[in-house]
């Protein structure tokens, strides 16, 4: 069985293996133990907070086996990005270049360097051991960080975004970066990414370029790679899409990696939440896979997968029926609450339309 739970300090030489694994080098995960501790304290002091508002709190996650202990992956969620400094990348935008005397208009695609997505909530940090990628345990330590939005949604914003890493060689070389970055600042792609630490350092905005990036004029490598995503990442785009994330017309500053962009109630795991009473189950129920989390006070949050009744035949009696494990794996007993939502909306579509037209309930909330 496995399980998401908060991060502690404990977790800390784990973390920082993985954050060595991490290929290409993510600036979000730091391979560095000072830094790993900065940000576990963080977290642990987030958790414990009672917010009311997207503050300067960010949140980190680990992927746990329930029978060995070991860990196999790790995510954070951020309330709210650039806190308190503008987070930056590049927006893509349509310049217009025209005379009447020549009879000439010309539309010219241009980067400008902004910070509109400062503010918003963000997720970051995502590595999962490679024996796992391609099955739900992905899905598990990316989405089990919008269960905890879901649960909490007064302490982040309106909107929430994800940066996903853009295209490198098999030795980490990026070709907007090769072209743009170090153009500016002399050094490599890894080195400067480790150093942003994000992308709200102040030297971003002192050394990147302040007027807009003509893309025609850039190198047809560096143009082929704007808004693509490195095929190591693209089962965390699957799962953004799957979440309800949609491409937006901003790339990252450094590798020119997409930025996806969802409103938050409009999300998966935050439209289609629903709370039930757990209920002892022998055996796995027949029925979707849903993810579950729970936030006991004794355990902390904790997320699973598990395979409940759909919402049509659950409405009725509002009942989450779990075996032993899974109980154990969120630290809950029957008659606990857990917050429950659908694994896969785009698969499932179909039944949920067939349920509603058989159940004269409303289900406007749902969707």
């Amino acid at each position: 069985m496995l399980f998401v739970r908060a991060a502690t300090l404990a977790d800390l030489d784990a973390i920082a293996q993985m954050a060595r694994a991490a290929r290409p080098v993510l600036h979000s995960l730091p391979a560095d133990r000072d830094a790993l501790r900065t940000r576990i304290e963080a977290s642990e002091a987030s958790f414990l907070a009672d917010g009311s508002a997207p503050l300067e709190e960010s949140w980190l996650f680990v992927l746990q086996h329930g029978e060995t202990g070991a860990l196999v992956g790790t995510s954070s969620l951020i309330a709210a990005a650039g806190y308190p400094e503008p987070f930056y990348a590049f927006r893509n935008d349509t310049l217009i270049h025209a005379s009447r005397e020549l009879h000439v208009n010309r539309q010219i695609h241009a980067l400008t360097m902004a910070h509109e997505l400062t503010g918003m909530s963000r997720l970051a940090g995502f590595y999962i051991d490679p024996s796992l990628r391609g099955g739900t345990a992905a899905h598990l330590i990316s989405r089990a960080r919008m269960m905890y939005v879901a649960m909490h949604r007064q302490r982040f914003a309106r909107q929430v975004f994800s940066l996903l890493l853009g295209i490198t060689d098999a030795s980490g070389v990026s070709p907007f970066w090769e072209a743009v970055g170090r153009k500016f600042f002399g050094r490599d792609f890894r080195d400067i990414e480790i150093a942003s630490g994000g992308r709200s350092r102040t030297f971003i905005a002192e050394v990147m370029p302040a007027y807009p990036l003509y893309v025609p004029l850039l190198p047809v490598s560096a143009q082929r790679v704007l808004g693509e995503v490195d095929p190591g990442a693209r089962l965390a785009y699957d799962i953004h899409l799957e979440e309800g994330f949609e491409p937006d017309r901003y790339v990252d500053i450094f590798d020119a990696g997409p930025v996806l962009t969802a409103q938050v109630d409009r999300t998966a795991s935050v439209a289609r939440n629903e709370t039930r009473v757990v209920a002892d189950a022998a055996a796995a129920a027949h029925g979707v896979e849903y993810l579950v989390a729970s936030d006991g006070q004794a355990e902390g949050f904790r997320c699973v997968i598990a395979t409940l009744p759909p919402l049509a035949h659950a409405r009725s009696v509002g009942q989450a029926p779990l075996d032993a494990a899974t109980r154990a794996a969120l630290g809950v007993k029957p008659g606990d609450t857990v917050r429950c939502a659908p694994v896969w909306r785009r698969r499932n579509a179909h039944r949920r339309d067939e349920a509603d037209d058989a159940d004269d309930e409303d289900t406007g909330d749902m969707r």
